[in-house]
């Protein structure tokens, strides 16, 4: 089969400022996402419902738990080709900076490949939430016998400003392309759209930043211009300059770039719709990460409505509404929490600091809290008759235990809120 000759590399981004302070102690891809997953596994699940067996990871910074993460996760048998690497930033005798780019970090890197059988190589990025079968992508690639295949999706004209904007004429081949282009530019950019997606705005095809290259097309290109550190910015265009056939293969499915806090935020809580467009139930799909063990969760008293309960839980708040509480988190009596992100802890209170109490509060939410509109990262400690409430009246910035960003109260991995604060 063609797919076992895709390897696929995951781009994990630079810094991740936009995601701050959610990547401060962690990698953009190793980001706790839908309770009990990172969101490095939504390309990697992707890719093994496809048939893609072999994958690199491309990362540089905080790696560490990104690295144990998919250590813990992703084990393939003896007799098997398939993998899961992490490709970390290094000094090579070619090269010896960090990735300064997206094509920077395949350029790097591609020396890997070397010895590997491909014949086609899929780039996929560490921050997108989506369900795909590449297996399609692959086919429309081999059928319009391309070098190189982007996946595309209509977006408005709001969102066209984020994103690389194309043109491609009826046969689907790509005969121009600018990365986010500027307001005043844009109406040269509309693209032929049914009467649904006109009516609805979606005139622009945006790149999603998911590229499939045959194999000498890529190393081709990165060895041509040297200079050339993004594919969106530089390398597609000048593939474009140089007659090779771009196509663009139209995703009709739910997709979202989870680039930002915002983003993050909705993304999240939109998976307790009733019928969420990410279904995480599709047993056909499902999403893998690692299996913890963890018991059921238990809950006394509370009154849940739009809320996901992840494994390991231990509630006895008074009403949980349009949350997602991720694993092992404890909330205690008379606690409220609406709109809101738990990540939940990495470990579980002690029964003597939750009997005898310590100099600050146990790991979890405490009693008579009320929170609205936030973010409580992993192994935070919040006191009893705390009031954290979000929103626009708040003025963005960074305040030392917590941050806003948007009118979002973010709480960062390990801070503690004392009993009594109110924000």
């Amino acid at each position: 089969m063609k797919i076992d000759s895709v390897v696929s590399m995951i781009l994990g981004g630079g810094r991740g400022t936009r995601l701050d302070p959610l990547t401060r102690k962690r990698s953009k891809p190793a980001v706790p996402i839908g309770g009990k997953y990172r969101l490095v596994d939504i390309p990697i699940s992707n890719c093994l419902h496809s048939g893609v067996r072999q994958i690199y990871v491309l990362t540089q910074f905080n790696s560490a738990s990104l690295n144990r993460h998919i250590k813990n996760t992703y084990h393939f048998d003896l007799f098997s080709r398939g993998f899961v690497d992490i490709l970390a930033a290094e000094q090579t005798p070619s090269s010896t900076h960090w990735y300064q780019g997206t094509a920077d970090a395949v350029r790097q890197t591609y020396h890997h490949l070397e010895n590997t059988d491909c014949e086609y190589i899929l780039i996929l990025s560490g921050d997108q939430l989506y369900q795909m079968d590449f297996r399609e992508m692959l086919d429309k690639h081999l059928e319009n016998n391309s070098d190189i295949t982007i996946a595309t999706i209509p977006v408005n004209a709001d969102d066209a400003t984020g994103f690389g904007i194309l043109k491609s004429n009826k046969n689907g081949a790509i005969e121009s392309f600018i990365e986010k282009p500027e307001k005043e530019v844009l109406s040269e950019w509309k693209s032929e759209v049914g009467k649904d997606l006109k009516k609805a705005g979606k005139e622009y095809m945006a790149s999603m930043g998911i590229y499939i290259f045959n194999r000498e097309t890529m190393f081709s290109l990165l060895e041509q211009h040297a200079e050339a550190t993004d594919f969106g910015k530089e390398i597609i265009p000048k593939a474009i300059e140089q007659n090779l056939t771009v196509t663009s293969y139209n995703y009709t499915g739910y997709w979202t770039d989870i680039g930002t806090i915002k983003s993050f935020f909705d993304a999240n809580l939109e998976l307790t719709d009733e019928l969420p467009n990410f279904d995480l139930y599709d047993e056909r799909k499902n999403i893998f990460t690692r299996p913890r063990l963890l018991p059921a969760s238990k809950l006394s008293g509370t009154t849940l409505e739009k809320t996901i309960v992840s494994e390991g839980c231990i509630i006895e708040a008074s009403r949980i509404e349009h949350t997602l509480v991720g694993i092992r988190s404890r909330i205690g009596k008379g606690t409220t929490i609406r709109n809101s992100i738990i990540m939940g802890n990495d470990f579980y209170p002690s029964f003597e600091e939750l009997a005898n109490g310590a100099d600050k509060p146990p790991v979890g939410i405490g009693r008579r809290c009320y929170i609205e509109q936030a973010i409580i990262d992993k192994n935070c400690r919040i006191g009893n008759d705390v009031r954290i409430t979000g929103g626009s009246h708040l003025q963005d910035g960074d305040f030392g235990q917590y941050c806003v960003v948007d009118g979002i109260v973010i709480v960062p991995k390990g801070s503690v809120i004392n009993d009594g604060t109110v924000i």
